[in-house]
């Protein structure tokens, strides 16, 4: 083998490591990203559960807590991430994520219709 040939293997041999070391970075960071995007989102469900507990015992009392299920849900959720949430996909963590943000839409909009009711008619 010549010397030039030795020379270009080793710089292809550098450049593919390179290459190889960026893209499993890019990945890692791209998972770190979706696990803090997916804490955020269910902190932000979980404070606007709270709130609609509030809204509906002020409503209806403490009996009536139809907020119950949703927090078990979410802290379901959250225990598998804690299980899970280092070895799951990016496409797991998505879905997780996006039922997290479905269920604080569905919220927001009781929280409205239950602001709807409270205010007196015009």
């Amino acid at each position: 083998m010549s010397r030039v040939t030795a020379i270009l293997l080793l710089l292809l041999v550098a450049v593919a490591a390179a290459v190889l070391a960026f893209a499993f970075r890019g990945r890692s960071n791209r998972r770190e990203r979706a696990v803090r995007e997916l804490l955020d989102a269910a902190d932000i469900l979980e404070a606007r559960l709270r709130t609609a507990r509030a809204e509906i015992e002020a409503v209806a009392g403490d009996e009536a807590d139809p907020v119950r299920i949703a927090m078990r849900e979410m802290l379901r959720q959250r225990l598998w991430l804690q299980q899970h949430g280092a070895t799951a996909s990016l496409v797991e963590l998505d879905k997780v994520r996006a039922s997290f943000d479905d269920a604080r839409l569905r919220l927001d909009q009781q929280l409205t219709q239950i602001e709807r009711a409270r205010a007196p008619l015009a």
